[in-house]
């Protein structure tokens, strides 16, 4: 089959040719970014940062920039494509992918990173970098990751509980600000009435979700499985066995970790440590 030849030579993946149609579209209308804001009454930071890939915004945002570009209903399809899409995550994660954006409640143990609907573009390029990413592929599955946050956004938000070991807090980005940046955006996660979020000490010794990170998803039928992965692979589970014995080990693990008010207490140190100057 002769391959498809691009005629326009924009984007082809859903999620950056919305963003790259947001940015022309801008640019043909003469505005700022914070002009735009100003006239469609929201944060003119919001439309950056969709710009960029790091967030698709919400429908009523999109319809109001629809209506102002002159472009009816066309952002709005970009969209529901860029949101639907999967093929935006590596190969390993798309079922997880999907099983997540349907998912009733969440639960998370982090044994090496902070988990991926908790982490700021800033800590998401950075973890991903040091993974060997670079160029396009790296801001690609920055905006991937980042856009997940999503998913904990509106009325509609499923609970989220997250268990962090204190090793992930002991490790620091290189660059202080985005790391402050982190922080505090941990503690705004952390004031949410839908959102759980615990540190596990590193005092508490050996237990039994030391090797892998882990997660759990209720799904809409009533069923919860498990997704397990290291710095190599990862793995979904859905026998119910496995699943249970997973579960009682996170329980165990959860009986450990500090409650979310001592752990709001202890992001607040850790920020209240972190220098202000980028160059230490």
């Amino acid at each position: 089959m002769p391959q498809r030849r691009l005629v326009t030579g924009r984007s082809q993946e859903p999620r950056q040719r919305f963003a790259e149609e947001l940015r022309q579209l801008r640019a043909r209308k003469g505005d700022s970014l914070r002009q735009l804001g100003e006239r469609l009454g929201w944060d003119w930071s919001l439309f950056g940062k969709m710009e960029k890939g790091e967030t698709l915004g919400g429908p009523e945002v999109v319809q109001a920039l629809d209506q102002y570009f002159g472009t009816p209903g066309m952002l709005l399809v970009l969209w529901e494509l860029a949101r639907g899409d999967k093929t935006q995550f590596r190969e390993q994660y798309r079922r997880y992918m999907a099983l997540e954006a349907e998912a009733t409640s969440l639960w998370y143990f982090a044994v090496s990173v902070l988990p991926g609907l908790l982490q700021t573009p800033g800590y998401a390029r950075e973890i991903l970098a040091a993974g060997g990413l670079r160029g396009e592929e790296l801001e690609q599955q920055v905006g991937a990751r980042t856009g997940r946050r999503e998913l904990l956004e509106g009325a509609e938000a499923p609970p989220f509980r997250s268990i962090v070991s204190e090793a992930v807090l002991r490790s620091p980005l290189r660059d202080a600000g985005e790391w402050r940046n982190q922080l505090e955006h941990l503690l705004a996660m952390g004031e949410r009435q839908d959102v759980m979020f615990h540190v596990l000490p590193l005092s508490v010794g050996p237990h039994g979700l030391m090797n892998a990170t882990i997660m759990f998803l209720r799904l809409l039928d009533g069923r919860t499985v498990a997704y397990m992965e290291n710095g190599y692979r990862g793995e979904l589970i859905e026998e119910n066995g496995p699943v249970d014995r997973l579960q009682r080990a996170y329980d165990a693990v959860r009986d450990l970790a500090l409650s979310p008010a001592e752990s709001q207490k202890f992001v607040l140190r850790l920020l209240e440590e972190t220098s202000c100057d980028p160059s230490t």
